[in-house]
């Protein structure tokens, strides 16, 4: 740790090998540049050093300028900019006597004027969670910190953009943030109200009001970032605005101001207060039929007024009651004993004759070689094959429960102990969009999973035959089906898990034609204190990340690519390679891509869809199925992009194709 508060990284032969001034984080020293092409991150909170919501960003073409992280950097997200562009300043700087500058060689552009320096005077420029900008000064002598300059220099933290998420708007109380969200929207996270808001029922594709099933809710004096999908509308009222919006199916919200309305969607962001603009935001008539509501809770409940009634009871009224409510007491005290002696009962018969259906709502319940193998009739129906196992259909005696019966080949034998430790670990996987684990077999040499029966066959199945493809509608609530089962696998089950064979054949649709994600056989557990791993190839060609072939560390944003490719696959209906197809169309990816940067989407569909649908998830793919893994969005963005609450950001070019 240098004085200079440069902490270095040398070798044996005293060669720098890392630096923390070339590796900055939300602050620089005295002393330390930040290059172009650089920028600085705030952290996630004042205790949390981890990357935050706000970035400086040291610009190529010579503009320093302050952004949400969560933004696509456009001039309209920036909230600050030192208006340098074009004039070639390659870097900031910040010298020990406090001067902060921007410059070339020997050209410079001052963001402040000089202070006092000495030999206990240090200096400091830091990006706050707040997302200013601000430089200090710190006394050793006196032992003291002075805050000498900030940017932007501003009084509202609304005013910085992006202190609130999307779909939420930003009034400050005593000079904090307070983010409340849109009507018929709630919290992302109640803990963390500044991330953000989603609506609390579902929607998908266009919609309008012609069956009443929706509604418009005035919003007074909130205005957000103008992102309008088509010009501005010259209206005389605000009832008029209203209208244009809710009669049009691509409308989420309208914005008037000054007899203009301008027709959004959502997510909406940047909301601030301003008295001049009326937000109409469109909204779901329950009532009506046909939407659902997902975690909907009030935002402020209401504290009901407490009213004290006082009587005067006789005492023998007073006697009366007592012996009323003593009887209802001995009553349901009986009742509960006698109900509890039955029930107390009933489990133990079903525990004694072992019956399934109790036991698997608990944990996956070992059964024996004999009885799968009866349940099978002698493995006689076979379901599948995989590169693991083959798959059979069975049914248990005991309530004639329709099984599915994988018996595993070729697999390491790990012991008794460590495989019960796995399946026990799998088994307390619960979610909609995961095939669920019924039991298993550790009986000698045999290993085989009981699982839920799945009568709808694979996505594979569904979306690769000739005819009878599923329709626009019903493949995006796959795929949004698909996400929020690995976004379970990967960050809010006990035991995080990395599929490694995200597919359409690992994908099975139960009766209500629900997707679900099938087949851990060659998943790798990870425990909470891990984030990558390395492993040998696993998985299938066609849907393997380029991580796989460099033997880099293999982490969640592996299935983030899998992913990518059954996206594509599902919005396509076609398989990821077809040998048949013309030369620039055998691989699926790059044929994606083209049609992309050639506007020519629709090549790619074989039915009519929504474009602006279309565009949205093909750019969502291309995005998961950057070569890179670290520029791969995260499931939980994922899911959010599916269920329109975040930007889809412009994709690059593919570099690798598995």
């Amino acid at each position: 740790m240098l004085d200079s508060g440069n902490f270095v990284i040398y070798d044996s032969n005293f060669n720098v090998i890392w630096e923390t001034f070339d590796n900055p984080t939300d602050t620089i020293m005295a002393g330390q540049e930040l290059h172009s092409g650089s920028k600085l991150v705030s952290s996630a909170s004042e205790t949390n050093h981890s990357s935050g919501k706000f970035q400086l960003s040291m610009q190529t073409d010579g503009n320093l300028v302050l952004y949400p992280v969560a933004s696509p950097d456009r001039p309209e997200d920036s909230y600050y900019s030192s208006g340098t562009y074009g004039d070639g300043y390659l870097s900031l700087y910040l010298d020990d006597k406090g001067w902060l500058y921007l410059h070339q060689g020997n050209v410079a552009s001052n963001l402040t004027s000089g202070y006092r320096n000495g030999t206990a005077l240090v200096y400091r420029a830091t990006l706050g969670v707040d997302g200013i900008f601000r430089l200090y000064s710190h006394d050793f002598e006196l032992n003291t910190e002075q805050e000498l300059k900030k940017f932007p220099e501003v009084t509202d933290p609304c005013a910085v953009k992006g202190a609130c998420g999307m779909n939420s708007y930003c009034t400050s109380a005593n000079g904090q943030v307070v983010c409340s969200c849109l009507p018929g929207f709630d919290y992302l996270d109640a803990n963390r109200t500044s991330n953000g808001c989603r609506r609390n029922f579902t929607a998908s594709g266009c919609y309008s009001n012609d069956d009443n099933t929706t509604y418009m809710s005035t919003l007074d004096n909130v205005a957000w970032m103008d992102g309008s999908y088509a010009d501005s509308l010259s209206v005389t009222s605000d009832e008029a605005c209203s209208d244009a919006c809710l009669s049009d199916c691509k409308c989420d919200a309208a914005l008037f101001k000054d007899n203009t309305c301008s027709k959004q969607v959502f997510p909406l962001r940047y909301g601030i207060r301003d008295d001049s603009t009326t937000t109409f935001i469109k909204l779901a008539n329950i009532s009506a039929g046909g939407w659902s509501v997902i975690n909907s809770r009030p935002e402020s409940p209401s504290v009901a007024p407490v009213i004290i009634i006082r009587r005067k009871f006789s005492v023998k009224i007073s006697i009366v009651s007592a012996a009323i409510i003593a009887c209802i007491i001995s009553s349901l005290a009986a009742l509960i004993f006698f109900f509890y002696r039955y029930r107390a009962g009933r489990y133990g018969r079903l525990w004694r004759n072992k019956e399934p259906a109790l036991v698997d709502e608990i944990a996956p319940r070992p059964f024996s070689y004999h009885e799968l193998r009866e349940a099978t009739d002698g493995f006689k129906e076979k379901l599948g094959k995989g590169a693991f196992g083959t798959v059979f259909k069975g049914t248990l005696p005991r309530g004639q429960r329709v099984i599915a019966v994988k018996r595993l080949e070729k697999v390491v034998d790990e012991g008794e102990r460590e495989f019960r430790t796995e399946m026990r670990t799998i088994g307390r996987t619960h979610h909609k969009n995961l095939v669920r684990l019924l039991g298993f077999c550790d009986e000698g040499t045999n290993r085989l999973l009981v699982y839920e029966y799945m009568s709808n066959g694979s996505l594979a199945d569904l979306i690769f035959k000739a005819d009878g493809q599923p329709g626009w509608d019903e493949r995006v609530k796959i795929a949004l089906d698909i996400a929020r089962g690995i976004h379970y696998l990967h960050e809010d089950c006990e035991t995080r898990i990395i599929h490694c064979d995200i597919k359409p054949q690992n994908i099975l649709m139960d009766d209500n034609w629900t997707a679900k994600i099938s087949d851990f056989g060659l998943a790798k557990l990870l425990m909470p204190s891990q984030t990558r791993t390395f492993t040998g190839i696993r998985g299938t060609r066609g849907y393997l990340a380029p991580e796989w072939h460099k033997n880099a560390p293999i982490t969640v944003k592996a299935d983030v690519y899998s992913f990518g490719i059954v996206l594509l696959e599902l919005v396509c209906c076609r398989k990821n390679m077809e040998l048949e197809a013309e030369e620039d169309a055998i691989i699926l990816l790059d044929c994606v891509h083209n049609c992309f940067m050639d506007g020519e989407l629709e090549k790619l569909v074989p039915d009519e869809v929504d474009m602006t649908e279309l565009n949205r998830l093909v750019k969502l793919g291309l995005c998961c199925t950057h070569s890179e893994p670290g520029s791969r969005p995260s499931m939980k963005n994922v899911v959010m992009m599916l269920e329109g609450n975040a930007d889809i950001s412009v994709p690059p070019p593919p570099g690798f194709s598995s």
